[in-house]
């Protein structure tokens, strides 16, 4: 694989930072922070003007055909500057429809997801803090021409300000994925509290709730494994942008704050510090390209670079994010200081979509699953 950008991936990266850099400033965040999706009007227009939520829809619905390298070069920078906004959600769900969704609701559906004129949100984990598709909870039952929904779901970001949900629940002891209007009689949605203040995130409850049966996606238990192995990379795609602006504060600090008539940059200890955060950062980033590249290409270890991205940037990111705290210092410590931002983020990061050790221990069973497959057989 090559690990390089092409010219359209490097412009795409350019552009967005720029964007994002003159309309989610540390003060522009602050005051976005919390807000939903409708009051952030202007950086969710130029988001998608510039295509983010429309990369992965097909030309045919309006957007650019591209795939999940592309979505987790914009996670990253949106990590970078900790924005607000439903971009990445949205555009998963996108995704997840141009793949496994019947013609009538990829029409009906994707061509408001690409302009950003509609968005959407995926309603996976569960309380408890169930993110396997396999244990989820919720309920679908066949009746008539419908689907009937039950269950609860948490940590869905940016549900209230969605016109669309894409519901995982189990259905005849198997978990499938349901497209649901968010105005649906039966739908609940609540605003969780949560230590990230850059992205609202809410409980959603499903009682009762009746849909058509053309809103089930296909695909099967690989599909809905597929999207959660996607949205666990852009998870740390996002987690790796903050990190990295992360270590540029840090770098920055280090070289104008003085200690013992020093920069405290010049100390060993320090230069020390910045290198480990250098390389968990340079390290997050191989293994985030790698499994973007695997599941778009649908290589056979693509579910299990995955869970490396993701175990390794939720445990390396919060390591930087420690790091750069433990630098700058009793400042580092204060609400007011922009720091905050990143490092709440990141720490939240860290949860959704399975944390660390879920998913290294998802990694030992499939590598054991995968022992066992390829094992000769015993005569």
């Amino acid at each position: 694989m090559d690990f390089e950008p092409s010219e359209e991936q490097t412009m795409l990266r350019d552009v967005s930072r720029s964007v994002l850099k003159g309309h989610a400033s540390p003060e522009q965040v602050r005051a976005l922070a919390g807000d939903a999706l409708s009051d952030g009007g202007e950086l969710w227009r130029l988001g998608t003007e510039l295509g983010w939520t429309g990369l992965a829809v097909p030309e045919e619905h309006g957007g650019s055909e591209q795939g999940l390298v592309e979505l987790s070069i914009v996670a990253e920078e949106l990590g970078r500057a900790a924005a607000p906004g439903a971009f990445l959600p949205s555009a998963l769900v996108a995704l997840a429809l141009a793949r496994s969704g019947s013609a009538e609701v990829r029409a009906r559906v994707l061509p408001g997801l690409a302009d950003g004129s509609t968005a959407a949100t995926w309603a996976l984990a569960e309380p408890g803090g169930v993110w396997s598709p396999e244990l989820v909870a919720a309920t679908a039952v066949r009746d008539g021409e419908d689907y009937v929904l039950s269950g609860r779901k948490t940590a869905v970001q940016d549900a209230e300000a969605a016109d669309w949900l894409l519901v995982t629940a189990q259905l005849d002891g198997t978990p499938a994925s349901f497209l649901v209007e968010r105005q649906t009689a039966g739908v609940t949605v609540r605003r969780q509290r949560v230590i990230d203040e850059t992205r609202a995130f809410h409980g959603v409850t499903l009682d009762g709730v009746r849909i058509p049966a053309d809103r089930l996606l296909g695909g099967g238990v690989a599909e809905v494994q597929w999207l959660a192995d996607a949205v666990a990379v852009l998870t740390a795609a996002d987690a790796l942008g903050a990190a990295e602006r992360l270590l540029e504060m840090t770098v920055e600090y280090a070289k104008v704050r003085k200690q013992f008539g020093r920069a405290i940059g010049s100390f060993q200890a320090i230069k020390h510090k910045c290198a480990t955060m250098l390389l968990q950062v340079h390290g997050a980033r191989a293994a985030i390209q790698y499994a973007a590249m695997a599941l778009d290409a649908g290589e056979a270890d693509s579910s299990q670079a995955a869970s490396v991205a993701k175990a390794f940037a939720s445990e390396g990111m919060s390591r930087v994010a420690g790091e750069a705290l433990q630098t700058h210092g009793g400042i580092g410590f204060t609400w007011e200081h922009d720091l905050h931002l990143f490092l709440r983020r990141i720490k939240t990061d860290e949860a959704l979509h399975g944390g660390s050790a879920a998913h290294q221990e998802r990694l030992v069973t499939l590598m054991l699953t995968d022992r066992k497959e390829s094992s000769p057989v015993a005569a």
